[in-house]
């Protein structure tokens, strides 16, 4: 409970990277686990090729086209799916499915037919969708025609090998808007941090700019009264230190502006920093400002980032709620936070020092601290003055 939860990295490594390439080599591994695992319709063909009804030459050149569909398939899902179509590559490994497919299907048996859902399937997740609803059915069809020539009804096939092409075109698009957002987060993130740069650089030149300019007229004025006017240079000096101290006092005001946590700032981390922890989080609206001191919302950003770093790091739980509430009290009108999850709620060695300096610092502001165990996990509740004391006691 003592670092931002945004710097956590740990628990999203454990999750799914839908749309993303394979960072090393297991993720690359669990990639081919979850893919290998729909290859149990190559069953038929493997104990067809093992059953001993084909010549040695026959068994060998079925085994070479199947090593050589299930490579091209193996590609073209693995590298292709859900990103931008690449028509020279996705075309060509898509021809040799084409063609292999029904070739030993029609040469070997209606044991291959099963070849036809992989062709259905990579059709599905690497094309687009026109071509898609267009090559899905004539890959059926391809496959009813073949099925004809070995008399097979294949009724169930007939079925599936539509039913899972469309599937995959759906579940394609699904990853291409999830690449396509995570996208569009990055360049959030980037114009952001732009624009607070562009913020910086026009408060530096609004605090600085006066001052430094009439620091230097006041400095050559100095200097040419200081021959004949030495009182006179003096004043100027005195002056020059005097606009010197105030900006300073300027630029130390800006900075522990910057440095303070913003309710918005961080309402915004917290929903990063909760997804990310793979936490569904219930995220309320920005509440209402409007008088509420800025210490007291810093106290209130400082509560809000010290109670999501337990839910991430501590807590071990799956859900977070977040409220923000305006009640009466009879010291006036407070804000509360709360944030509850339902995790274990870390040690039972009372509070850490993370809630003891965040107590502190509530306390400073005028507000106070909950925190504790409840019957589905952990609570914390903080609450400050909604309006300035002096505020209060004019009936504002």
């Amino acid at each position: 409970m003592t670092e931002d939860p945004r710097g956590c990295e740990k628990r999203p490594e454990q999750q799914v990277r839908i749309g993303q390439a394979p960072l090393n080599r297991r993720e690359l591994a669990v990639k081919l686990l979850w893919i290998g695992v729909w290859l149990v319709f190559l069953s038929s063909p493997v104990k067809d090729l093992a059953s001993g009804h084909h010549t040695t030459a026959a068994t060998a050149a079925g085994a070479i086209g199947l090593t050589a569909f299930v490579a091209a398939y193996l590609t073209l899902v693995i590298r292709n799916m859900g990103r931008s179509f690449s028509p020279r590559l996705v075309v060509s490994l898509l021809s040799v499915l084409g063609v292999l497919a029904p070739l030993l299907a029609y040469a070997f048996g209606g044991a291959w037919l099963g070849l036809f859902i992989y062709l259905s399937v990579a059709c599905g997740a690497t094309l687009p969708v026109r071509a898609a609803f267009a090559a899905i059915p004539a890959a059926t069809a391809a496959m009813f025609l073949i099925g004809m020539r070995w008399h097979e009804k294949a009724d169930e096939s007939l079925l599936l090998v539509p039913l899972i092409g469309f599937a995959m075109v759906g579940v394609g698009q699904l990853v291409r808007t999830t690449v396509e957002l995570r996208k569009a987060r990055a360049t959030v993130a980037h114009l952001a941090a732009n624009e607070e740069r562009l913020r910086l650089a026009r408060d530096l030149h609004d605090l600085l700019g006066h001052s430094l300019s009439l620091i230097t007229l006041k400095s050559e004025l100095a200097g040419r009264m200081l021959p004949d006017h030495p009182d006179k240079a003096a004043q100027q000096v005195a002056d020059i230190e005097q606009v010197s101290r105030q900006a300073l006092v300027d630029v130390r005001e800006a900075v522990t502006g910057y440095r303070r946590p913003r309710l918005a700032a961080e309402l915004a981390g917290t929903q990063v920093a909760l997804t990310a922890a793979g936490v569904t989080a219930e995220m309320p609206a920005e509440p209402d400002l409007t008088g509420v001191p800025e210490e007291a919302e810093s106290a209130l950003g400082w509560a809000l980032r010290e109670a999501v770093t337990n839910v991430v790091r501590h807590s071990g739980a799956d859900k977070c709620l977040v409220r923000f509430t305006h009640r009466q009290t009879l010291d006036g009108p407070m804000l509360e936070l709360s944030v509850e999850d339902n995790g274990a709620g870390g040690t039972n060695n009372g509070p850490g020092n993370g809630l003891t300096g965040l107590t502190e610092r509530l306390e400073k502001a005028g507000g106070t601290l909950e925190a504790g165990r409840t019957r589905h996990g952990f609570r914390l509740v903080a609450r400050v003055p909604a309006v300035r004391a002096g505020d209060v006691g004019s009936g504002a």
